[in-house]
């Protein structure tokens, strides 16, 4: 990041690089996370993602790096609808997260988020069916990035109006890919 002349590196996730990859420039919300050998600078593109990565991170034993990483692979409205409804398969889905982590994040953080989305005036839902859910964790789970795999599914359906079976769902997702 250049901010008038000076060069900043930043730590973001696929999903705030996508959005921002084609611009030359805007606006990028940052975290300076500082720890006994490092200072380390985050960026966001929008506010809602900063927000999730600080309340990810206050969770014992969930680091800045694993944070990112699961800002990588769900948007911060799917991680709070996977920690709200208590899903810790779709949390242990993301690289990094295991059973106990998952568990631990909906304990400490399921008030918190639940409180924060009740307000809101979109309801915390998940952006995905269940069919939907299980067609894109098949995907990763052969080894396709979350995000290749949401359009993929998403594309898929919308060619065939979204009547598929998961597993035709599946073959046919792999084949626009």
């Amino acid at each position: 990041m250049d901010v008038q002349g000076v060069g900043y590196e930043l730590q973001i996730s696929l999903h705030t690089y996508s959005a921002i990859s084609s611009l030359e420039d805007g606006l990028i919300y940052t975290y300076l996370h500082i720890t006994e050998n490092s200072h380390v600078l985050y960026g966001f593109h929008h506010p809602d993602e900063k927000d999730m990565f600080l309340h990810l991170i206050s969770v014992s034993g969930v680091g800045a790096s694993t944070a990112r990483i699961m800002l990588s692979g769900m948007e911060p409205k799917e991680i709070a609808n996977a920690i709200v409804s208590g899903n810790t398969r779709q949390l242990e889905s993301i690289k990094g997260i295991g059973k106990k982590s998952a568990e631990r994040l909906i304990v400490e953080l399921k008030d918190k988020l639940g409180k924060q989305f009740s307000g809101s005036s979109q309801p915390v839902s998940g952006v995905f069916s269940s069919l939907e859910a299980d067609a894109v964790q098949a995907l990763v789970a052969l080894g396709i990035g979350r995000v290749m795999a949401e359009q993929a599914v998403k594309k898929t359906l919308q060619a065939h109006q979204g009547v598929l079976a998961l597993e035709d769902l599946i073959k046919q997702a792999l084949q626009s890919l």
